[in-house]
């Protein structure tokens, strides 16, 4: 370390390196406040396909784990994925599997197969889409 003599602090590292942003959080403990929502909509925000935990870590200025905390808070249900953000339409991956040696896995009666992770879910033509929809969700959850 040396000291710098215009000012008489001390300064880490050479004097050609220089801080290019430098972010002041006020308050007496110097950390953000989230609401409960703020940190619900950030973790489903994390849980949308395509998107990194590190991409929306860094978009909204905090840490990785504390996003997958977020998300266990989700899973437990001490936080509340707002309806605005649980509403939007989120899209699956359709595989077709054309080899005609495939043994069919669906039961009898069974119109929709759908795989999550290592989760298939099967319904039939007559499902609630309210209800499919919970257990889409439910099996996403489980399987982050």
């Amino acid at each position: 370390m040396e000291v710098d003599g215009k000012m008489g602090v001390h300064l880490d590292g050479s004097r050609c390196v220089g801080v290019s942003r430098l972010e002041v959080i006020e308050g007496p403990s110097g950390r953000r406040r989230r609401t409960k929502a703020e940190r619900a909509r950030i973790a489903a925000e994390s849980m949308m396909p395509g998107v990194t935990v590190a991409d929306v870590a860094r978009k909204h200025g905090t840490t990785r784990w504390q996003i997958y905390d977020w998300r266990k808070q989700i899973r437990k249900g001490n936080l509340v994925v707002p309806e605005s953000v649980a509403s939007l339409p989120v899209f699956a991956e359709l595989v077709v599997d054309d080899s005609a040696t495939a043994a069919p896995v669906a039961s009898a009666g069974s119109d929709l197969e759908i795989v999550v992770g290592d989760i298939v879910i099967r319904a039939g033509a007559g499902a609630d889409e309210e209800q499919l929809t919970r257990v889409i969700r439910a099996a996403r959850a489980a399987a982050s």
